[in-house]
Parts: C-alpha cells; sequence; structure tokens
C-alpha cells in the first residue's frame, strides 16, 4: 500500500497481454513539437511522483509523435525512449475521418479516442501490422504487438 507521500498514478490507457498482465501504460497529451530529451523529463517528473508499476513498455503519446520506452526495469532516470515515432501517418486518416483538419484542433480526450481506436485495431488484427509501413515497424521491432495481440486496452478511471 502506497504511503501517504506516495500517490497511485492513473495512466491514461493501460495494456494488457492476452493472460491479462499488465504490459503497457499509455500517457496520452495533445502537446505538439516535443522532442525525446523533453519527453524523457516529463516521463522521469510523472514517475517521481507516483507509485510506478512495473511494466516493459510505457509510451507517450503526442498529436504528432509516439515516445516507446521498452525496458524490463522500470528506472526513473531520464533515459531517452528506445523508440521515437512519427504519429501523423497513424492519425491522419482518423483525423480526416473526423473532420479534423489539423491536430492543432484536437482534444486530448479525442486523441485518446483516436489512439485506442487504432491501438484496439492492432491488439485484435488478425494479421501483423504491415512490414513495409514503416509508420507500424516499431510495433513488430520493439516487441510490443507480439507481447499485445490478443490482449486488451482499458481505459483508466479518474485519468
Amino acid at each position: 500500500m502506497p504511503t501517504q507521500s506516495q500517490r497511485v498514478t492513473r495512466w491514461d490507457l493501460t495494456g494488457y497481454d492476452c493472460e491479462g498482465q499488465l504490459i503497457l501504460l499509455v500517457e496520452i497529451k495533445s502537446r505538439r513539437h516535443t522532442s525525446p530529451e523533453w519527453a524523457a523529463k516529463f516521463r522521469r517528473n510523472i514517475l517521481a511522483h507516483g507509485v510506478f508499476p512495473k511494466v516493459p513498455y510505457f509510451l507517450m503519446v503526442f498529436t504528432d509523435k509516439f515516445y516507446l520506452w521498452a525496458d524490463e526495469e522500470a528506472r526513473l532516470d531520464e533515459s531517452e525512449p528506445n523508440y521515437v515515432i512519427d504519429a501523423r501517418p497513424i492519425f491522419q486518416p482518423y483525423f480526416e475521418k473526423a473532420g479534423i483538419k489539423s491536430d492543432r484542433e484536437i482534444s486530448e480526450e479525442s486523441l485518446e479516442l483516436i489512439f485506442s481506436s487504432w491501438f484496439t485495431n492492432i491488439i485484435y488484427s488478425q494479421e501483423l501490422p504491415n512490414g513495409a509501413d514503416e509508420s507500424q515497424r516499431w510495433l513488430i521491432d520493439s516487441g510490443l504487438y507480439a507481447a499485445i495481440a490478443g490482449g486488451s486496452l482499458q481505459h483508466e478511471a479518474g485519468a
């Protein structure tokens, strides 16, 4: 049980493998133009102020970039992400369907819904993401696709 000086951190989304084990924490912000260094500091601040479960994957989602830490050790340092992903090719089709002309127009709640829709399609896909599509190659290379396939994505209450 956390002490009063610790607070249990609520994540925007959590990912579970097909056996129900927590393997992914997702933090979503409608911010743009971040850098890996900035994301590393932001992650460090989040982790320093809460109870951080040890999970192999930590993903920060922004309107234009994803940052993925693929690390079995839940380190509290300012290590830069293992993967920096251009989110625009992933989100663009969803923005177009929703009539969003610019990533500046999107709220965090809407971004969370769009990300959830895309990622849930990945989780339940019968096929690997298209390896020729560089925008999704990181899923395979990081091992995240193999870890999450057939699992689930949960919205955290009170996030």
